[in-house]
This record gives structure tokens, C-alpha cells and sequence, in this order.
């Protein structure tokens, strides 16, 4: 197959574009490496990951519908991974506009070229987040997800509708995935467990919500890769799946375990609950297990590796 990966040069994206080649799919990223985060690691990631590989790589902007336009038309794909989106809890809060237009009119974008060049699956990216304030646990991929609080979490809410339009009225096969809290190495340095090993390797005083009171479904790169192929493949009707770890953590537990690789003892400050942030996350994965899925990585293996990585990357003898 020939699959169109957006976001290509993330996290998530470079993982996922990596498998797909080893198995033989040609695969075309779409990527605007901005600076939301270093595009050094973006750039070294798509470097170490798929150094093997001839991905064609386009560094545009998912809200830039002619040159979009123009690698659709000229590529024909068969399908569309799209994981391209403006990511982060708490820095939507600060820059809601941003994930309006990347999130929802980067996404709607996509939806309406794959729509006109006859795509015949559309996989994209949700999140936990859109869970919210939910009190029910764990979270079903048939649960009301009518309470965001943050930005983020309303955009891809907001996307997961136009995902559904385009299904129900255009004919269009859709599936979304709610990932759950991805981590691993070459991982996003905005998320905690990237940061608290950061400070935790500098003497650094680490910051722990909630005092600290949290639990988290956890979910190691290869799972969230396998789990989003396995779907990619499957032939399904348009709907959502959840992709978890399906054993949720105490974040405690999880820090202890940073402490240990690392081999230093945090220094923390517990703060009170943060806007945006939600206590417990966990997933009913019942969905994915029913298409042959299974979480595989615990978080012992996992953060040991992205210690490892991180280590090894940056040269902490």
C-alpha cells in the first residue's frame, strides 16, 4: 500500500512510518517541523528511525490546502494515518486559537482531499483528553464525551465530528484512535515523564500535580505502533478505539521507577491540581482486543528503554 503519514516526523508518526516500511508499504510524510518543541529531535528522530528507509518527505502545513492538494494528486494514496496535530494540555490553555486551526482545519482539510481523491481509509488521531471530566471509569469508547476542559481536548472532540460527517454523508471510512498517554524513547520533552527525568538527571526540582494523587494509563510506543497498524488493516466499520496500556499506574509508582534508572532520588514539589488535568485515565481497550490487540510493554521495560535512550542521546555519563 502506499499510506500518506501525517506528522510524520513525530513521535508517534516516525514509529508508526518505520513499521510500516519494514514491511513494505511506501510511505509519504507530511510534516512542518515547527518549533513547538525542538525540531533538532524531530529532525534526529526522523534520522535514527528511518535512516533505511526512502520515505518521501514533505515539509508543509496541514492548513495549507494547495500544497496538500498538490501531494494528493500526485501521490494517490491508499490510505491516510493522520497524526499531524498541535498536541499539549496545558499550552492550549495558553494558545487556544492555534488547535482550532491545526486540530480542526487541518484535519477538516484532509478530510475533504481524501474525500475527493476516493481514500479508502482515513485513520486519525484523537485522545484520552476527550474523556474530560468523565466520573465513569474505565473510559469506553462509548462513553459521552461532552465535557472538555481544555482546548486540546475540544479540538479533537471537534475533529472526531467532522470525522463522522465525512462518514456518515460522504461515504468515507474513518476511525479514530484515543491514544492514552504515549511515552518512550525519542519521545515529546513536553511531556512529564521526559521532563521529570530531565530535572531529575540535573538536580532539578520536578513539579507533581494533585500532590502527586494521580494515576495514569500509561501506554509504551510499540503498543500505541501496533495497536494503530493492526486498525490501519482491519477491516472495520468507522468508529473509535481506544489505545491503552490497560493497566493503569499510580504517578508515584511511575517517578520511583525514573528514580531508579536514573539513579537519583527527585527532588519534588507537590503542587494542587492544575486546569486541563484529569485525576485518573484509564482505558476499556475491549474494542481493540476484539481486532487481536494486546498491550504488550509494562512500564518497568518501557521507562528502563527511555532511560537508556535518553542517557545514550544526551551524553549523561
Amino acid at each position: 500500500m502506499k499510506i500518506i503519514v501525517t506528522g510524520g516526523a513525530g513521535f508517534i508518526g516516525a514509529y508508526t512510518a518505520k513499521k510500516l516500511m519494514e514491511r513494505g508499504d511506501e510511505v509519504v510524510i507530511i510534516d512542518n517541523f515547527n518549533d513547538y518543541y525542538d525540531p533538532k529531535l524531530k529532525k534526529s528522530r526522523v534520522k535514527n528511525l528511518l535512516k533505511k528507509f526512502s520515505a518521501k518527505i514533505y515539509t508543509t502545513d496541514i492548513r495549507n490546502y494547495k500544497d496538500l492538494e498538490r501531494i494528493f494528486k500526485k501521490e494517490k494514496a491508499d490510505k491516510i494515518l493522520h497524526l499531524a496535530a498541535m498536541a499539549g494540555v496545558r499550552y492550549s490553555l495558553l494558545n487556544p486559537l492555534i488547535y482550532e486551526e491545526v486540530n480542526v482545519g487541518g484535519t477538516l482539510n484532509l478530510l475533504e482531499l481524501s474525500k475527493k481523491y476516493k481514500i479508502e481509509k482515513f485513520v486519525y488521531a484523537s485522545s484520552s483528553s476527550v474523556y474530560g471530566g468523565n466520573k465513569k471509569i474505565p473510559f469506553s469508547e462509548t462513553d459521552s464525551v461532552d465535557n472538555p476542559i481544555s482546548p486540546y481536548a475540544a479540538s479533537k472532540k471537534a475533529s472526531e465530528l467532522f470525522a463522522n460527517v465525512y462518514s456518515k454523508t460522504f461515504d468515507l471510512k474513518t476511525i479514530g484512535l484515543r491514544f492514552f498517554t504515549v511515552y518512550g524513547p525519542w519521545g515529546r520533552p513536553d511531556m512529564a515523564y521526559f521532563k521529570f527525568t530531565q530535572k531529575i538527571f540535573n538536580g532539578e526540582t520536578i513539579e507533581v500535580y494533585n500532590k502527586g494523587k494521580m494515576q495514569r494509563d500509561f501506554t509504551y510506543i510499540d503498543d500505541i505502533v501496533s495497536g494503530t497498524i493492526l486498525v490501519l488493516d482491519k477491516e472495520t466499520d468507522s468508529k473509535i478505539f481506544n489505545i491503552g496500556g490497560d493497566k493503569p499506574e499510580q504517578l508515584m509508582d511511575f517517578i520511583a521507577l525514573i528514580e531508579k534508572y536514573v539513579g537519583k532520588k527527585a527532588k519534588i514539589k507537590f503542587l494542587p491540581m492544575q486546569p486541563g488535568e484529569v485525576k485518573k485515565t484509564i482505558s476499556d481497550v475491549s474494542s481493540l482486543k476484539s481486532l487481536g490487540g494486546k498491550p504488550g510493554i509494562g512500564i518497568g521495560e518501557g521507562l528502563k528503554n527511555f532511560v537508556d535512550w535518553y542517557r545514550d542521546y544526551f551524553d549523561k555519563k
